[in-house]
């Protein structure tokens, strides 16, 4: 377990090379990651600001959207994040592994910020910023294994039940979220 930090900047430095940790598939990734309670509300600043990243970044950066869509994206990212943690937490219960779910949480969280600011890299770089866009959902898939394996300690079966789970729960929500909201506006 990562040792107490004293800030929050150094809590996401530490995070940080957890995460790269986790994209090679070092055993020590766990290390790097605070799974106390304070890293755990330390975790769900960071995805916060994740989930503001991906509303509002495109409009810091210049980029214009149609009105409404960075709040409309801020809420359809809040409300997968809470599937995700449900059906993260009743997998692991129905495994019994509830031990694993506030260290899946944190380095979930982490690599959550993670790709959020990769993810805002990638608008900035236009028709290239695609192929930032593959390498994001390629590195949070190899991050996903990597946490089941490093930091929950699941077994492959065990991995794949959870992703399963949670890809059903996030469609679910997402048809949950397209009705009561409605489909995007059309760009401008």
């Amino acid at each position: 377990m990562a040792q107490p930090t004293t800030t929050f900047l150094d809590e996401l430095m530490s995070a940080a090379r957890g995460c790269l940790a986790l994209l090679v598939g070092s055993r020590q990734a766990p290390s790097y990651f605070d799974f106390s309670q304070r890293g755990l509300v330390g975790s769900l600043i960071a995805t916060v600001i994740g989930i503001g990243l991906a509303g509002f970044g495109p409009l810091l950066t210049g980029i214009d959207l149609p009105a409404g869509a960075a709040t409309q994206s801020v809420v359809i990212n809040g409300v997968l994040f809470v599937a995700q943690a449900v059906t993260a937490f009743v997998a692991l219960r129905q495994m019994g592994r509830q031990d694993g779910f506030i260290p899946y949480l944190v380095a979930s969280n982490w690599v959550t910020l993670a790709s959020a600011v990769l993810l805002l890299i990638s608008t900035m770089l236009g028709p290239l910023g695609f192929v930032v866009l593959v390498l994001v959902v390629i590195l949070a898939l190899a991050s996903f294994i990597n946490i089941g394996r490093f930091i929950v300690t699941l077994t492959a079966l065990q991995i794949g039940i959870l992703f399963i789970s949670q890809a059903v729960g996030v469609f679910l929500a997402l048809a949950v979220v397209a009705v009561i909201i409605g489909p995007a506006p059309p760009p401008v």
